[in-house]
């Protein structure tokens, strides 16, 4: 486990985000970190592609709503 140093603003972001989400600030940060780097590493999947990549890696049931 490391220290990792962020503006003050990114923090206050993150704390920000992690209340709306029902997240630890830690828990937060490290999933911004972790869809960040996949998506760096995949230039071309979509936000909802790559949540939905990972619910499979998890084998969580994916819910469609509407027509699609």
């Amino acid at each position: 486990m490391g220290i990792v140093k962020i503006s003050d603003a990114l923090h206050e972001e993150v704390r920000k985000t992690s209340a709306v989400m029902e997240r630890s600030i830690n828990s937060q940060a490290e999933f911004w970190l972790k869809i960040g780097r996949i998506a760096e590493q995949n230039p071309t999947l979509t936000y909802e592609q790559i949540i939905a990549q990972e619910m499979r890696a998890q084998q969580v049931a994916l819910v469609r709503i509407g027509n699609e």
